[in-house]
């Protein structure tokens, strides 16, 4: 009977000839160190690639690949996620992603209270007007529209946006210190809806700015409970970082247990030295709501200082009605005054980012619309005042109305010590809250804040190889596996068989960054592949101009 099978199975190889051998794979990246963006320990081996998949992991020797990378001595992770990007308009600028995909961020996540839809012609006239140095049309409506036209035109990362609540506030209510009425909170609920359903991750507030800052708990809870409906999570920009954060955290712990979903504080800071104390009460009270079952995390940059614009040093009620309202009441004499006294005035009612900062001379002046004013690009507020001959309040009203701008500023206001501390936190990713950006054309007019070009590289080179915070594993979960988990997203994160390929591949000893605030359009160095869906987009430390990136959308997207 044996010899009988021998005999047959002989005659059905010579009929058929000798067996194929397997595809080879498209890719595989050998001998690399692997961290796979759990947290566990790191193990050598290689990782195939074939189309936007990752199909397998381990020791490949006998594999074949119509492509491979050396990955000795390196580094071998998932693409890194950026919580908070402001890409969204650099991205129709420059769509290469330059200074992040450099750093290995194959992922940018929008949405920090204000979305790029859903709008109205009002919105978009007004989105219009506000253009400074980057202009681009605007053909799309809703927030789904924006991403697919990202996608469509082409873009070298992943893009995945937050519906902002400031957004969806403007669209109904313009910009108006009041609540809505019934039928306004229903429209806006159902504007919530038809986002989430396009594949948006959440809601996302900002909540210092006007006009979030007039949206009360209730509205806010109101929206989230939409949200919430599609597995999506809030994400905040809370009310205060500074006099008032332990109140707004309280405020953001209430409208996800109410609205029954996850939390996400935006940029974890105490700022200004006198809030320094209260970050011990800010991880008591996430880690108690987590303890007892409502998932708060949070995301941060690595630097001391924030950046936003001097909106964020004048009272709210100045600024209601929109930019034009707020420069035609700052021409008022007598409201000047009142401006300027509430300037210098220390508050809980609102966030005061001069008081935070300590002193004007702590004020950087970096991002004007008025070719006029760009010779002060770089200068703090302290030198502009002196050379007018004014005071650092009435100084910066004359900046807004000359600018017809808010004026984008850097705020120093952390303490180093609490940002090492806030990186060791289990339930801490990061975010760069920059656009990304190139030192080339349009970028080059304006003076960013570093973080647009070191945020990741400064962490995995000062904090991690350099004065050790935290494991590089640690590290590599937090920029990848960890983003991933909290925004629940499908197939990414982790270097795993049937995960799309999003992995970036570095050099430990090496990586680094080199912005500094005087001189900011500078890369940073160490990272050497990046790939995204399995496309390589930087080899050897140099962009490859493919722009595979796609659309990543919420667990609520029913638009097909």
């Amino acid at each position: 009977m044996i010899r009988s099978l021998a005999c047959l199975l002989a005659l059905v190889l010579a009929a058929t000839g000798p067996l194929p051998a397997a595809e080879p794979y498209d890719l595989i990246i050998r001998g690399g160190t692997i961290y796979d963006g759990t947290g566990g320990p790191a193990a050598t081996g290689d990782v195939a690639i074939r189309g936007d998949r990752v199909v397998a992991i381990g020791q490949l020797a006998d594999a074949k690949a119509k492509r491979e990378i050396d990955a000795r001595g390196l580094a071998v992770a998932p693409g890194f996620i950026n919580m908070l990007s402001w890409a969204t308009v650099s991205l129709l600028a420059d769509p290469r992603s330059q200074s992040d995909i450099r750093q290995g961020v194959t992922l940018e996540i929008f949405g920090e209270g204000v979305s790029m839809g859903p709008l109205n012609a009002r919105m978009k006239k007004d989105m219009r007007d506000g253009q400074g140095d980057i202009k681009y049309e605007i053909p799309w409506t809703t927030l789904g529209q924006y991403l697919e036209y990202l996608e469509r035109r082409g873009v070298s990362c992943n893009v995945a946006s937050f519906l902002g609540a400031t957004t969806v506030r403007i669209h109904e209510l313009g910009y108006e210190d009041r609540r809505p009425s019934p039928a306004e909170l229903d429209r806006m609920r159902n504007l919530v809806r038809q986002a989430m359903e396009e594949g948006a991750l959440g809601i996302g507030s900002s909540l210092i700015y006007a006009p979030a800052f007039y949206a009360d708990t209730d509205e806010l809870v109101e929206l989230c409970k939409v949200a919430a409906q599609y597995q999506g999570m809030y994400i905040s920009h809370m009310r205060s970082e500074g006099n008032q954060l332990v109140e707004a955290v309280e405020e953001l712990i209430k409208i996800a247990r109410e609205a029954g979903l996850p939390a996400e504080i935006y940029h974890l800071k105490a700022a200004g030295k006198e809030n320094w104390p209260k970050r011990g009460r800010v991880v008591e009270l996430v880690e108690a709501a987590r303890a007892a079952g409502t998932r708060i995390t949070a995301d941060m940059y690595v630097y001391t200082a924030g950046a936003t614009g001097l909106n964020g040093a004048m009272p709210p009620w100045v600024q209601e009605g929109g930019l034009q309202q707020w420069i035609a009441r700052m021409r008022d004499p007598d409201i000047r005054r009142r401006v300027a006294e509430e300037m210098r005035t220390p508050t809980d009612k609102w966030e005061n980012l001069l008081l935070g900062a300590g002193s004007p001379d702590r004020v950087l002046l970096i991002g004007f619309k008025n070719p006029a004013l760009k010779h002060m690009t770089g200068k703090t507020l302290a030198e502009i005042a002196a050379r007018r001959k004014s005071t650092p309040e009435e100084t910066a009203m004359d900046l807004v109305i000359e600018d017809d701008s808010r004026v984008d500023t850097i705020y120093f206001m952390m303490d180093e010590e609490d940002v090492k501390r806030n990186i060791a936190l289990p339930w801490v990713s990061f975010g760069s809250d920059a656009p990304s950006e190139a030192p080339e054309g349009a970028f080059l007019l304006a003076q960013p804040h570093p973080r647009a070009y070191g945020n990741v590289a400064r962490l995995l080179g000062k904090y991690v190889r350099d004065e050790k915070v935290i494991p590089l594993a640690e590290a590599v979960r937090k920029l990848s596996g960890l983003p991933a988990q909290n925004l629940g997203l499908r197939d990414r994160g982790l270097l795993k068989a049937d995960y799309f390929a999003d992995v970036v591949v570095f050099d430990p000893a090496k990586v680094q960054d080199h912005a500094t605030f005087p001189e900011p359009h500078q890369f940073s160095t160490g990272v050497v592949h990046v790939l995204v869906n399995g496309t390589p987009v930087l080899t050897d430390g140099e962009h490859t101009g493919a722009k595979p990136g796609r659309a990543v959308w919420g667990r609520g997207r029913k638009v097909k």
